[in-house]
């Protein structure tokens, strides 16, 4: 599984690619506007300023909703690097312009997926990735996990290349549960991957050793 980083924060990208682990980053408008950046010529520096940090997959969100200005909004987005993957978001014009995009060699990464059914038509349009966004499904009170299991199960039957990007992660737990369903990527905040770094037994045990080592001396 590959680990992305959800953030549009340049240290927290820094810090996780210095772990030697991270694939990619994803962003969205809200983290945008929670750095400060403001406007499309401030958007597309700090999209590069990523793309410099990161060998990997870096989202970029379109802001419109209908067809054509989203188009004249990817293929800028996607001439900053050839790392940017576009992100659509999951309504009808999202999918005709997933269709046009992958048709034009231009990866996407349909967003907002809430059911099975519209992870579905994103790969049949030719998505290269599906964001099912499972913490607020949770929130809904249904099981966002399970929505991971049953587009795994749908692509692996129908034969689909298009990857399962868990998203809206709210837990080290959430990425461990995603791996163990099938997800191909899970991005989450920094916070959750330093998580999994974490357990009590650890820390007992380096306290432990470090305790003896002094007897060496």
């Amino acid at each position: 599984m590959k680990f992305f980083i959800d953030t549009a924060n340049l240290d927290q990208i820094k810090e996780a690619q210095d772990l030697g682990i991270l694939d990619g980053v994803t962003t969205n408008p809200s983290l945008m506007a929670k750095e400060g950046i403001k406007g499309i010529d401030a958007v597309m520096k700090h999209y590069a300023d990523i793309c410099a940090i990161v060998d990997g997959d870096i989202s970029a969100e379109v802001v419109t909703t209908d067809f054509a200005t989203m188009i004249e909004e990817g293929k800028k987005f996607a001439a900053i690097n050839k790392n940017i993957v576009v992100k659509v978001p999951m309504i009808k014009d999202g999918i005709k312009a997933i269709k046009w995009f992958s048709d034009n060699g231009i990866r996407t990464n349909c967003t907002l997926i809430f059911s099975a059914g519209q992870a579905l038509l994103a790969a049949k349009a030719g998505a290269s990735y599906v964001s099912p966004f499972l913490g607020r499904i949770d929130d809904s009170g249904w099981d966002g996990m399970e929505l991971i299991y049953q587009i795994r199960g749908l692509f692996d039957i129908q034969g689909y290349k298009t990857e399962i990007l868990a998203a809206s992660i709210r837990s080290a737990l959430h990425i461990i549960k995603c791996a163990e369903a099938g997800a191909d990527v899970c991005t989450s905040p920094l916070e959750s991957i330093l998580g999994l770094l974490k357990h009590p037994l650890t820390d007992i045990g380096l306290a432990k050793f470090l305790e003896d080592a002094k007897k060496f001396a």
